[in-house]
């Protein structure tokens, strides 16, 4: 249930392509951002724009996700791994090369379309160590 209420899983049926790739080695290249294939939300395609060789394409995201989105910041749409080109009211940019357009599902996805957003985790994690009380050191607890 936890992956419908996230997703846009429930928006597909039986023969829809999805975007798969094999996780990363511990010891290969990291080339991009880590991914982890969780889904935090969703969002929609609210524009796209052809370019001379890629497309700008617009997505609106829930308010709860955007403090972790950042120009020139990582997010993943549908599982791939994008910079975030622009921020706009409300949602972001991203810009798509001619490899992405042809082997994800982005290229064929139209405007109105839900996506699944995973936000940075990095930032989540700093987040949630900034509002965390700091634990006592050994030696703040000898002088209790």
């Amino acid at each position: 249930q936890e992956s419908l209420d996230r997703s846009s899983l429930g928006d597909l049926s039986a023969g829809s392509r999805v975007n798969l790739e094999r996780a990363v080695r511990a010891d290969g290249r990291l080339g991009g951002h880590i991914v982890q294939g969780h889904v935090d939300g969703t969002g929609t395609i609210t524009a796209r724009e052809p370019g001379e060789r890629w497309e700008v394409v617009t997505v609106a995201l829930p308010p709860t996700l955007a403090r972790y989105v950042v120009e020139k910041g990582s997010i993943a749409v549908d599982g791939v791994s994008l910079t975030v080109s622009a921020l706009t009211p409300g949602g972001f940019q991203v810009s798509l090369i001619p490899t992405t357009l042809a082997d994800t599902t982005l290229g064929a996805a139209g405007v109105g379309a839900r996506v699944n957003l995973e936000v940075d985790v990095l930032a989540k994690y700093v987040e949630h160590l900034l509002a965390a009380p700091a634990a006592p050191t050994d030696s703040a607890q000898e002088g209790a």
